[in-house]
């Protein structure tokens, strides 16, 4: 009788592998097993890189936000330090019902988009204008002060549904918080000569100067292809060729200007009371 020596279990598998070392280069099992081999080694480079340049893309992420607010604000330079210009501005979480600001959250690390897609700090819309689903019930937002600690403008972050995506933006409002200095969107995938126009400086300067109320606190801004009764001040001109854009533009701006949104705080900027 042929001695045990433990190898027999051993030999269907060393069997298997001959086989299969044995087949053709261009067998269906070898093609298989490099396909395969060759996604899992290219996935997991791939994973690897993603994770090791995400701390790099979440800075790049971040100094393009405070280039931005910088730009909307009519206070950047080209080559300046961002970090050091951006540093006369200050950061506050802002609850929206009350138009006030809150200590609950840190500004610096409070994510404002996160926080709307969670239940206990957001609210569903019924009446959803900008098309944007869910909304934070904080937002931050950004001061800049005078030399005096008086403020110079004040900087706040909308967002609404477009044609093919949702634009990201601020819009700057001078001291009295019904002046517009500035709007300027950061991410959206409108189609490039259209709806991207709202990137175009020419359009962009249109919003200085235009009103969000009138003495009455009427909401009248608008954007459209003629102007309000209540005429220009109020007016700002459509997009040429990119209607459902103006329109998405318009429906945020109102959104985040009006009740809904900003109206609180702006209320208690006019009394005084910020």
């Amino acid at each position: 009788m042929p001695e045990d020596n433990g190898q027999q279990g051993d030999r269907p598998s060393k069997g298997f592998v001959r086989r299969f070392l044995d087949m053709p280069a261009d067998s269906v099992p070898k093609t298989v097993f490099v396909a395969v081999t060759l996604c899992l080694v290219a996935s997991m480079v791939v994973s690897a890189t993603a994770v090791s340049l995400r701390p790099i893309q979440d800075v790049n992420k971040l100094r393009d936000k405070q280039i931005n607010i910088l730009q909307v604000a009519g206070v950047y330079t080209p080559g300046e330090n961002i970090t050091e210009a951006f540093s006369a501005f200050e950061p506050h979480v802002l609850d929206l019902a009350t138009g006030e600001f809150t200590t609950k959250f840190d500004p610096a690390t409070f994510d404002d988009l996160a926080a709307a897609d969670d239940p206990e700090l957001s609210r569903a819309l019924t009446d959803d204008p900008a098309g944007i689903g869910r909304q934070s019930n904080f937002r931050t937002i950004y001061l800049l002060r005078k030399d005096d600690q008086s403020i110079d403008k004040i900087i706040l972050p909308v967002h609404g549904y477009g044609l093919w995506s949702t634009l990201y933006g601020f819009v700057a409002l001078e001291a009295n918080g019904n002046d517009i200095f500035g709007l300027q969107f950061y991410q959206h995938a409108e189609t490039p000569g259209l709806g991207a126009e709202v990137d175009n400086p020419r359009w962009k300067a249109l919003w200085s100067g235009k009103k969000l109320t009138d003495d009455n606190g009427d909401l009248l801004i608008t954007v459209a292809k003629t102007a309000p009764p209540a005429g220009e001040e109020y007016h700002v001109d459509a997009l040429a060729g990119a209607t459902l854009t103006s329109v998405g533009v318009d429906n945020l701006v109102r959104f985040w200007m009006g009740e809904d949104g900003y109206g609180p705080f702006l209320a208690n900027v006019k009394a005084g009371a910020i």
